[in-house]
């Protein structure tokens, strides 16, 4: 399948054909996205979650800067909005960041310079984020008499609430270091080797089972709120037992018994 994005602010290319990037591409603004951008990436997303053969996405941008967030057109125009279209609007960027956070496919998010605002959101909804040792970051809704709301579920569970308590009051700007600490950012690079590490990991995980990983992912997301009690045992206990007796499983236990690559390894090849 050939994903097709429907917004020239928003470009498609295959590192590999197991990989796919998406890029925001409008360096002249800094690469601040409006509602066409948020539709278009709604649009890209909903075909690669259902592409069997796409395992990795990179979410990345072109130019100097990962993003601004809001456009300020776009904020201009939403000014003049009722509340039911304010609403809309917003629940249009809500379930783009629904989409990529619960995609099932590995998510990588691949960050230099400045990400600010929603940019922040994007990288939280990421399963992973790897920055350049120039990235910088801020939550900066409040500067403007505004909150981070549709990306704040996101933002929290990535940095906690009490790291947010700070940042979304204070809209200060906090470097890769920072990024590091809270746990937005799990690896700092230097800029010229941003996209080999990217790849990196992308590889790294094309190592891995592939069914193996979409439900190792699933785990999180299924369960990371979930109290632990008999049912959460029993369907734990279900799902490895499921995982086990599969094709996959019982190849990947051969290969590590009988010391050869896994199937999944010498497709690779």
């Amino acid at each position: 399948m050939t994903i097709l994005s429907t917004s020239p602010l928003l470009t498609v290319t295959y590192p590999n054909e197991a990989i796919i990037e998406v890029s925001l591409n409008n360096p002249e603004k800094f690469n601040a996205f409006d509602d066409s951008v948020i539709l278009a990436m709604s649009e890209v997303f909903a075909q690669i979650a259902n592409d069997q053969d796409l395992r990795v996405l990179i979410l990345s941008a072109q130019g100097k800067h990962f993003s601004a967030g809001a456009d300020l057109s776009w904020m201009q125009r939403m000014a003049d909005y009722s509340f039911e279209q304010n609403q809309q609007d917003a629940m249009a960027l809500a379930t783009m960041l629904y989409q990529l956070n619960t995609l099932p496919q590995a998510t990588i998010a691949k960050v230099q310079g400045a990400a600010f605002g929603g940019a922040v959101g994007l990288i939280s909804c990421c399963d992973m984020a790897i920055a350049s040792d120039n990235a910088s970051f801020c939550l900066s809704e409040v500067k403007l008499g505004l909150i981070p709301a549709t990306i704040s579920p996101y933002v929290i569970q990535a940095i906690g609430p009490r790291a947010c308590r700070r940042y979304f009051q204070t809209a200060e700007r906090f470097n890769a270091n920072e990024a590091t600490r809270l746990g937005l950012i799990d690896e700092i690079v230097e800029l010229d080797t941003l996209t080999a590490s990217v790849l990196n990991r992308a590889n790294q995980i094309l190592s891995n089972g592939p069914d193996a990983v979409r439900q190792a992912k699933s785990l999180v997301l299924d369960f990371q709120h979930q109290e632990i009690n008999d049912s959460v045992l029993a369907q734990t206990s279900e799902r490895i037992a499921q995982v086990r007796v599969s094709d996959e499983g019982q190849e990947g236990l051969q290969a590590f018994f009988n010391k050869r690559p896994a199937s999944w390894l010498r497709d690779k090849e």
